[in-house]
């Protein structure tokens, strides 16, 4: 069982994700947020999540639980797994020094994974850290990371950005974790490509034309998102991509980017105009 704590973990700590109905015209909103526990502390726990059946916490975790978030016996927490969905659990002391997290009730029933692709190239540390926490609250399901040929950190620690990606859905009241990938040299993830998946293509040579208009023109199907490096694409990867019959380039308007904004700016425009944001 895992469960992230101090600078990678627990919601508790930080404000939630929160989205407000926007009154339009004639008294209609967009899509209602559902009506979540925002103010519980909420954990990723990597077991499974039964009703009545104890989940120990390890050392660590009690102590963190009990002596840095200053929680009580009968205190109670929002727990997933990203497969059983979300429960209410009440902490129960099992000893003196032992602490175990019983599962009272499920507040909510697992819900399918995001289907959204986001592939990038990844960047240092800290804008990394963000940049991926920002792409799960944006609705990322997979997380590829790609090796270009103008990429600025040649190592990525894969366990790191499963631990931000965990952080970010414990804030954000997601109950599936991104699956997140090794990462793949640029030729190599288009050889495999799945054709079937619209690839779109953050070209930040391509003309400023409404990235909105371009997306909707798209047909119904998976997608699958790419942000290049700090540097941009090379002429061969552009070339390359730019000919690929599943890959569609977009503009990101007439300013520069820095890669983690991009990631943002693309990955809003895509859920507004073909994603889950759309009113459905």
């Amino acid at each position: 069982m895992t469960m992230t704590a101090g600078r990678l973990g627990f919601a508790a700590m930080r404000t939630r994700c929160r989205i407000r109905a926007v009154p339009r015209p004639g008294g209609r909103t967009i899509r209602d947020m559902p009506n979540h526990d925002f103010k519980s502390p909420r954990l990723y726990l990597d077991t499974d999540l039964v009703a009545e059946t104890p989940v120990p916490a390890t050392p660590v975790q009690a102590n963190y639980l009990l002596n840095v978030m200053r929680l009580g016996e009968g205190a109670q927490v929002l727990a997933f797994n990203g497969r059983d969905g979300e429960w209410r659990c009440e902490l129960v002391k099992a000893a003196k020094k032992k602490l175990d997290l019983v599962p009272r009730e499920r507040v909510r029933d697992q819900t399918p994974p995001a289907d959204l692709h986001y592939l990038f190239a990844p960047l240092k540390h800290a804008r990394l850290d963000y940049m991926v926490q920002k792409a799960v609250e944006m609705g990322a399901g997979v997380l590829q990371p790609v090796m270009t040929q103008h990429v600025q950190a040649t190592r990525l620690n894969t366990e790191r950005m499963r631990a931000n990606a965990i952080e970010a859905a414990e804030q954000c009241g997601i109950l599936s974790i991104p699956e997140c990938r090794e990462p793949v040299k640029f030729n190599d993830l288009l050889d495999r490509w799945d054709s079937g998946r619209r690839l779109i293509f953050c070209d930040e040579r391509a003309d400023a034309a409404s990235p909105i208009d371009t997306l909707r023109a798209l047909p119904e199907g998976p997608h699958a998102l790419v942000i290049g490096p700090e540097g941009g694409f090379s002429a061969d990867e552009r070339e390359r991509l730019n000919a690929a019959d599943f890959v569609t380039a977009i503009s990101l308007g007439p300013r520069i980017l820095r890669a983690d904004t991009a990631a943002v700016a693309a990955m809003a425009v895509l859920q507004a105009a073909i994603g889950d944001w759309r009113q459905g």
